[in-house]
């Protein structure tokens, strides 16, 4: 060996001197004698193929003259000097003889607060260099931790991207030789490191990321908190390859950190994250690394959770089909850092930002199935969550917070979780968003299984029945989830609804009276017909049969104190519009309901929609109210007792629009059939006042609605009524005639047609002679309307009613014949009047 050591000085003391004028150029002015001399001199060592042991006598002799030509003002000449040192450090056998000069050297250029060399591409070498002597002098680099840090932290946050990335490289190397030292200093990689985390070049970020990982790993631990938010943040990054990282990091100091128990808490939401990762490499990566995580931390508990080793395997009953069950390690993890978690759950879930706010609820869900029923302990907390976020403008939140719900109602016995709820429901804790506890209750409704749910139905439907809950508010949102909330009932309970059957229809006719949607108002129509094929009933008419009574008795509990604003209207329209046939089963039961909220002292808009609902009613009355004949017993009463006292006239507009409903509800109740007209006639002397004056009502529906009552009482009771009577008619309907409305003229003028067609043999007409001559001397007036339809209609009634006094008509008609524009409809008339048989004096 002494030889060879011998052989090998005599050997480098040759190439020596044959340098030696080289080595001497170095120091000269001309930069090309600099050049040429550098290059020289690589080529007759690194580059000559020489033997370790002579290079390694070399580069002791050369190594002070190229570390000074690291400051050559060529930039040639530098990238030269760097490249022949790193191929010394690379080829001779003891690298580490180098550090006293190499590292001060490089500290000098590299690790200073101002950057020396200017040239991107020579701190890349340069860095590249330090690289190769970490890698090959390892623990020999120990006393020079300062300038190792020095130089770490300045390249790290270097303007050049691959000059970062190989610094990252360097003390990635540097922290796993010498970890026994790295870790006094390590923290001041922290604030470099955290500055590239976010650098615009996805690779850098990765570099940033591993290397953070392995500083924190080989640190002291104290650090943790610094990195974290920042690491959370790549959990967004664009980039899989930056996510990844982050996953792999956070995965290994879970696994390997000396202290991670006291950051289990903060570690596990960020690999916990990655398994719901859109790409499907990584999901699989975090849950492989959990997987790892909760086996080690298992065995290494193995005495504390003994006794759960066996119960605790077999999943809990309703376990969510198709999901894998974490591991009981995974499940301890979770279970033992959930009250920590929680608080930062709720934070990040409100966060500002969409990304953070749609991991955050994916994660929840996560937590809540490792947690399973220990998150009945921390109920309160969760429901307050999801709250917040089903109120998010975000979908894809609001849908991930609603699977978390549901998971609650797996593993949470209804009995707590309706507890809070309930109360919830009752009295919402926000008053601009009041359906986020009902949306929370739909969706941990729709986790609970069947069997459970059972016992609850009742307490569940009486709430949602409560006034307080089901018709306080009128928004679609809140009304939505109110009918998701039944829906959820009627699929999970199925037959078991039953029970609550009349709560679920109270709610359910509550939606569709409040709604302003007629989407809404089908899918609760949907809804009903659901409920009746859970009970096994044929259509909703049965369903309102079986409830009818009650419905009518809830409602008139509060008929007392019904105004337009009520609910309570639109829930009676609602049920006796939908329950077809049945509500005339129940008549008696709604009659003294209609007459109390009917008062012409009650609420008049009220009044007017409850009219309007009737006349529907009354318009098919055999159909609706009148099925079984029970109505047509009580139409006279209801006629006196409810229609009349609304016909008197009152001051106002809404006075007229309660009269022009309440005329339309007389008429519907006329052409229905609901009443006979033996009934009618014994009213008729209260009714023909109040409809003759309604005949002057300023309204031309009023005065139109006025003109058909007449002529349909004229057409059921008109051939029952005696002359008196019928002579009060007519004069108010010739006023008609002269109407500004079209419609009302032809209305009045059928109305003279009934009247006339009416006149029986009592009727005397030479008895009753003034009373026919002013009805003619009118009618002929209309025989030269300007209205063509008018005329027509005028002619053909005296044609008709001629033969009520031929000659009294013909009298008239010859009087006004010259004075009419046209004579034509005039000789008409005397031309049918003649043809009449002579014996037609009297009535027929």
């Amino acid at each position: 060996m002494a030889a060879m050591a011998g052989g090998d000085e005599h050997a480098a003391a040759d190439v020596l001197r044959g340098l030696a004028r080289h080595v001497n150029c170095l120091s000269e002015d001309n930069m090309s004698t600099r050049r040429r001399a550098l290059d020289q001199i690589k080529r007759d060592t690194v580059d000559g193929g020489l033997s370790g042991g002579v290079l390694q006598e070399l580069f002791s002799a050369l190594l002070k003259p190229l570390l000074k030509c690291l400051s050559d003002p060529s930039e040639r000449c530098r990238d030269t000097a760097i490249a022949t040192i790193t191929e010394f450090v690379r080829c001779v056998p003891r690298p580490e003889e180098s550090l006293p000069y190499l590292m001060p050297c490089l500290a000098q250029r590299l690790g200073e607060k101002d950057i020396l060399e200017p040239a991107e591409e020579l701190r890349l070498s340069a860095v590249e260099l330090l690289s190769l002597t970490v890698e090959l002098c390892g623990k020999h680099l120990a006393p020079y931790l300062t300038e190792m840090i020095n130089i770490l932290q300045r390249a790290i946050v270097d303007p050049f991207p691959d000059v970062k990335r190989e610094s990252c490289r360097c003390a990635v190397e540097f922290a796993t030789r010498v970890p026994e030292h790295f870790h006094m200093q390590a923290e001041n990689l922290v604030k470099p490191l955290m500055q590239t985390i976010s650098h615009q070049h996805s690779r850098v970020r990765v570099s940033a990321i591993e290397t953070t990982g392995a500083v924190i790993q080989h640190g002291t631990g104290k650090n943790v908190d610094d990195v974290l938010s920042h690491l959370a943040q790549r959990l967004f990054d664009d980039s899989p390859q930056v996510r990844k990282a982050v996953t792999v990091v956070v995965g290994n100091w879970l696994l390997h950190m000396r202290d991670r128990y006291s950051y289990f808490h903060k570690l596990i939401p960020l690999l916990l994250s990655s398994v719901n990762d859109e790409i499907p490499e990584i999901r699989l990566l975090a849950a492989d690394l959990w997987r790892q995580v909760g086996a080690q931390w298992e065995k290494e508990n193995e005495d504390d959770i003994k006794d759960k080793m066996d119960f605790l395997l077999t999943p809990p009953p309703f376990y969510p089909p198709g999901v894998e069950r974490p591991g009981l390690g995974c499940r301890e993890l979770v279970i033992r850092n959930l009250g920590r978690l929680v608080p930062a759950i709720t934070h990040d879930v409100t966060d500002w930002l969409v990304p953070t706010r749609v991991r955050t609820s994916q994660l929840l869900s996560v937590l809540l199935l490792h947690a399973e029923d220990h998150n009945t302990q921390h109920l309160q907390p969760l429901l307050a969550t999801l709250y917040r976020a089903c109120t998010d403008s975000e979908r894809d939140v609001v849908s991930n917070c609603l699977a978390a719900a549901k998971l609650l109602g797996t593993f949470v016995l209804p009995a707590a979780f309706l507890k809070l709820l309930l109360d919830h429901v009752t009295t919402p804790q926000s008053s601009s968003h009041p359906w986020a506890p009902l949306m929370v209750l739909a969706a941990v409704l729709g986790g609970c299984a069947r069997a459970l749910l059972k016992p609850h139905l009742e307490q569940i439907a009486n709430t949602l029945a409560q006034p307080d809950v089901c018709q306080e508010y009128q928004q679609v949102m809140y009304l939505e989830q109110l009918l998701a909330c039944v829906d959820v009932l009627l699929r999970q309970g199925e037959s078991d609804c039953g029970a609550v059957s009349l709560q679920l229809l109270q709610v359910l006719v509550t939606v569709q009276s409040l709604s302003p949607s007629p989407e809404l108002s089908e899918k609760a129509l949907e809804s009903v017909q659901c409920l009746c094929k859970v009970q096994g009933l044929d259509s909703g008419v049965d369903l309102y049969r079986q409830h009818m009574g009650r419905l009518l008795d809830w409602l008139s509990a509060t008929v007392n104190t019904w105004s337009s604003y009520s609910p309570q209207r639109l829930q009676l329209h609602i049920i006796v519009i939908q329950s077809g046939p049945v509500i005339g089963e129940f008549v008696d039961q709604l009659m003294p309901l209609l007459w109390s909220c009917l008062q012409p002292d009650k609420d008049p808009e009220m009044r007017l929609s409850i009219f309007t609902m009737l006349a529907k009613l009354l318009l098919n009355a055999a159909n609706t109210l009148d099925s079984q004949g029970h109505f047509r017993d009580g139409a006279e009463k209801f006629l006196c007792d409810v229609l009349l006292p609304n016909l008197v006239w009152r001051a106002g507009r809404i006075a007229a629009a309660v009269r022009t409903s309440a005329l339309s509800c007389l008429l519907a109740l006329l052409h229905g059939g609901a009443i006979t007209p033996g009934q009618l006639l014994c009213v008729e002397e209260k009714l023909r006042p109040q409809v003759l004056s309604a005949l002057e009502e300023d309204s031309q529906m009023g005065r139109l609605l006025a003109c058909r009552s007449v002529s349909t009482m004229l057409k059921l009771i008109g051939h029952s009524l005696p002359p008196e009577a019928l002579n009060k008619i007519y004069p108010d309907l010739l006023k008609r005639l002269d109407d500004s409305s079209q419609e009302v003229r032809a209305a009045a003028l059928q109305a003279l047609g009934r009247w006339l067609s009416n006149l029986t043999k009592e009727y005397h007409p030479e008895l009753w002679a003034p009373h026919l001559q002013l009805l003619f001397q009118q009618l002929l007036l209309y025989l030269d309307d300007p209205d063509a339809t008018v005329q027509g209609q005028v002619f053909e009634m005296l044609k008709e009613g001629s033969s009520v006094h031929p000659a009294l008509l013909q009298k008239e008609v010859e009087a006004v014949r010259d004075k009419q524009r046209s004579p034509l409809y005039c000789d008409q008339l005397l031309q049918h009047i003649s043809s009449l048989p002579r014996d037609t004096s009297t009535l027929s």
